[in-house]
Order: structure tokens, then C-alpha cells, then sequence
């Protein structure tokens, strides 16, 4: 069984990321993210019931789309 601190290859926990950890991630305030959402313009999220979890495999790619924008830009 494999515990939270297990990470993949690129660093990301192997579970799925909070509001919290993505703020971490990126090294923003909380409140971005929730802005972020509230835009659709962030990672893309699901709800838990009440709760937002992020995939960490949609978290690295909306990365790498970002980072593939910013460099033909």
C-alpha cells in the first residue's frame, strides 16, 4: 500500500493534490487558486462532496500548456 508521501517521477505527491498544495506548488496564496477556479483558468479540479482535489496528472500537463504558451508567446 503505498502512503501519501509516495511521489511520482516529476515530484508530485501520488495522491490527489488540495487547494492548499496547489497554492504550495505554485508558490501563491490560497486564495488564487480558488480565483483560478472560480476563472477556469488554473489546473482543472473535482469536487469530493465538498471538497476540490486535483489531479496530479492534469496538474502537470496544465503546467507544461502553460509553459509551451509562454514560450511561443
Amino acid at each position: 500500500m503505498a502512503s501519501a508521501l509516495t511521489t511520482l517521477r516529476s515530484g508530485l505527491p501520488d495522491r490527489y493534490l488540495t487547494p492548499d498544495d496547489i497554492a504550495e506548488l505554485f508558490g501563491v496564496p490560497l486564495e488564487t487558486v480558488y480565483q483560478w477556479r472560480r476563472k477556469r483558468t488554473g489546473p482543472p479540479g473535482f469536487r469530493v462532496g465538498k471538497h476540490v482535489r486535483y489531479d496530479p496528472v492534469a496538474v502537470q500537463q496544465w503546467t507544461r500548456e502553460r509553459m509551451a504558451a509562454d514560450l511561443a508567446a
